[in-house]
């Protein structure tokens, strides 16, 4: 088994970042068409205007097959980045690959010089919060929300870079 974490950029990555969040969590959140929109929201504003000297996105790979992604975005002010869109497919899951995307978007931010991270998740995704909490991310923040057809609880963290 070969794995590998490498930049977004070959054709048709946009589109499997877009379709993997909608049919993963679909399947096993139950979480709608809203959610779809969401992602694609996101993915486009990345596509169209990325300052690619400060924010990147990564693809992850196992035997030369796409089995997750993560953003790395400018954040609310100059010197905080946000991660975005962390996922990894069911079939990739218990290999690290979580672990792997999350330090490599964080490496990235370091060497650009953020000094802060932001994410924001939804409580069903536990594995994801036990690798931010692994990396020294804090929770500081949790709301309730009904969206995508469910009620969740959103979730803040941030690090200290």
């Amino acid at each position: 088994m070969t794995k590998l974490i490498r930049k977004l950029g070959e054709p048709g990555d946009l589109g499997w970042v877009v379709q993997s969040h909608a049919e993963i969590y679909a399947a096993e959140y139950g979480w709608g068409l809203s959610y779809e929109v969401l992602i694609a929201q996101i993915v486009a504003a990345y596509a169209t205007d990325y300052d690619d000297s400060r924010e990147a996105a990564w693809i992850a790979e196992v035997d030369g097959v796409r089995a997750g992604s993560i953003f790395c975005v400018r954040g609310p002010d100059e010197t905080t980045a946000q991660l975005r869109l962390l996922l990894v497919t069911p079939d990739a899951r218990g290999l690290g690959l979580g672990a792997d995307l999350v330090d490599t978007c964080l490496a990235f931010a370091r060497a650009v010089g953020y000094k802060r991270m932001v994410l924001w998740t939804n409580d069903p995704l536990v594995a994801a919060g036990h690798i931010y909490l692994a990396r020294g991310f804090r929770l500081t923040g949790s709301e309730q929300h009904d969206s995508w057809g469910e009620s969740l609880v959103g979730q803040t963290y941030e690090l200290d870079l």
